[in-house]
């Protein structure tokens, strides 16, 4: 067996396509579920200038120091750590960086296959007619049905085991045949495919509407909130903490302006955004509004179905609209597999075949605790919280940031300036610079705010659930944060709110028991709640 610094983790043939690997890592659920929200909230075209601002400032510099991180040392995020603590002869401690990177990377991509196994689910329940004409009501019941009912969890479990599947299909036949190709394919034709769908729903709905709400300037819905919450979709949307860009800096063709491509795809990733918030807010006018002040889950699985149930040929456009969720959390998906499959291969040296399988199994098992804690794990809780809630809890309030202070502090003060410079390669003076100093002192900061804000309105959140920890009895200092908390995604997978939730009526409806029909009680469980589901899940 070879050792670990000769083992070859493969290589992209073409130049392009660690752009469209980029898409299809960040474009995620987020687009979709939470940035038209935190736009139509928080100012609309001010909140996209302040998005981007925080993009700019922290989440690209930190894109920009992992990509060039993997290109350099041509290894996944964990050789690549291990590597460079070797040259600068600094403690050890320093690689477990990549480590809890690999691990994030796992966990999200547990938890992301059970939303995408839901959205796959859609695109046959769309096909079937089930949200035809279909209410709130009827709709709740839909996914209450599929998602939380304890005696059809395992209908739940074949569409989680076989959007797995697609997963593994792709991720076994290798680098170049499986994810290059696919990714080359599915990414335009994702974004084809949504073009196509806001066309349909600007001649539908009203555009005016959608740009009163997305694109127009509120500045008297501004506030530091609005700052704040910029920043938490910045950092959580792009796929930072996991290894995903230093294992797509490994595979780049020689020749590949990563510089150019990463601002490329967060304009892409935000122009996405856009779109969505346009598509959803041009149909939600011109079918009653259903969508307004709505995210998450309750956006997505229901009140758009219901929305989108008033068009002609609405069976056709259900599908289209989910089968375009199922290839966004498919290609984010493979990208989260990637650097788990090439740590598991510099770790062992096993075939690329057999390591897809075995990590793509392993994180079927591990979302099936993801997918029981909508159902018959419900009630299982520690601490107030469900299996799921402490994964995502550890995953985004804790391994996610922890990785991207300790990559800012290791290649902003750990390494000599003029490694950094070979690292970074060729640019402007000026982004060299500026790169040093948002490294060293900005990214350290600001994440570090991120983390402890997720943690603690996560933790405020469970004791609104009813948990009993020891941190439920400092009022002062969990739920005195202006009346704060945070939202649905860290994927996945993130919005700062204040006050309470207007809850719609399809939520009220799931408070009641599931039912096999409007009339029959069938179940005392509940699909998961927009508060139920963090940032970066997506």
């Amino acid at each position: 067996m070879p050792t670990p610094y000769q083992t070859s983790i493969g290589s992209f043939t073409r130049k392009s396509t660690f752009f469209w690997a980029g898409v299809g890592a960040t474009v995620g659920l987020a687009n979709l579920w939470q940035f038209p929200y935190l736009a139509s909230l928080h100012g609309g075209g001010l909140f996209i200038l302040l998005y981007l601002g925080c993009l700019l400032l922290v989440t690209l510099p930190i894109m920009v120091t992992e990509s060039t991180v993997g290109r350099y040392a041509r290894h996944g995020i964990v050789l690549a750590m291990d590597g460079f603590v070797r040259s600068a002869k600094v403690s050890r401690a320093w690689v477990l960086a990549g480590r809890l990177s690999v691990i994030a990377a796992f966990l999200v991509l547990s938890f992301t296959a059970v939303f995408g196994a839901i959205a796959l689910a859609y695109v046959f329940f769309g096909a079937l007619g089930r949200f035809s004409g279909a209410d709130e009501i009827e709709a709740g019941w839909v996914l209450s049905h599929l998602v939380s009912d304890p005696e059809e969890y395992r209908l739940f479990m074949a569409w989680h085991a076989l959007f797995m599947m697609l997963v593994i299909w792709v991720s076994v036949q290798g680098v170049v045949r499986g994810v290059e190709r696919t990714l080359r394919v599915v990414v335009p034709f994702t974004l084809l495919l949504m073009l196509g769908l806001f066309v349909l729903s600007a001649w539908h709905g009203r555009v005016d509407s959608a740009v009163s709400q997305i694109l127009a300037m509120h500045p008297e819905d501004v506030t530091f909130e609005s700052v704040r919450a910029a920043l938490f979709h910045a950092f959580f949307t792009l796929g930072l903490g996991m290894g995903v860009w230093t294992i797509f800096g490994a595979y780049t063709a020689v020749g590949t302006s990563l510089k150019r491509s990463l601002l490329a795809v967060v304009l892409i990733d935000t122009l996405v955004a856009i779109v969505a918030g346009m598509m959803m807010f041009s149909v939600a006018a011109d079918g009653g509004g259903l969508l307004e002040g709505e995210r998450g889950f309750g956006l997505l699985f229901i009140s758009l179905p219901v929305t989108l149930g008033q068009l002609p040929a609405s069976q056709f456009v259900i599908s289209g609209v989910f089968l375009m969720v199922v290839l966004i959390v498919w290609t984010t998906s493979l990208a989260l597999m990637e650097p788990v499959v090439g740590w598991f291969r510099e770790w062992t040296g096993a075939p690329r075949g057999w390591s897809a399988l075995l990590i793509g199994a392993l994180a079927w098992f591990a979302g099936l605790g993801t997918l029981l804690s909508f159902n018959i794990w419900a009630g299982e809780r520690l601490a107030g919280g469900t299996l799921f809630r402490w994964v995502e809890l550890l995953t985004g309030g804790l391994l996610i940031p922890t990785v991207a202070i300790l990559i800012s502090v290791f290649f902003g003060w750990k390494l000599t300036h003029s490694l950094s410079r070979r690292i970074l390669g060729e640019g402007p003076g000026l982004f060299l610079a500026t790169w040093y100093w948002v490294m060293r002192l900005v990214v350290p900061v600001v994440v570090l705010f991120i983390g402890v804000q997720y943690m603690v309105s996560s933790l405020a959140y469970l004791c609104d659930s009813g948990s009993e920890g020891l941190w439920c009895g400092q009022p002062s200092v969990l739920t005195e944060i202006e009346g704060q908390r945070l939202d649905e995604t860290p994927g996945d997978k993130g919005t700062v709110q204040s006050g309470p939730v207007p809850r719609p009526a399809a939520e009220q409806e799931l408070d009641t028991p599931a039912r096999k029909s409007p009339q029959e009680p069938a179940s005392d469980r509940r699909a998961p709640k927009q508060d139920e589901i963090l940032y970066h899940s997506v």
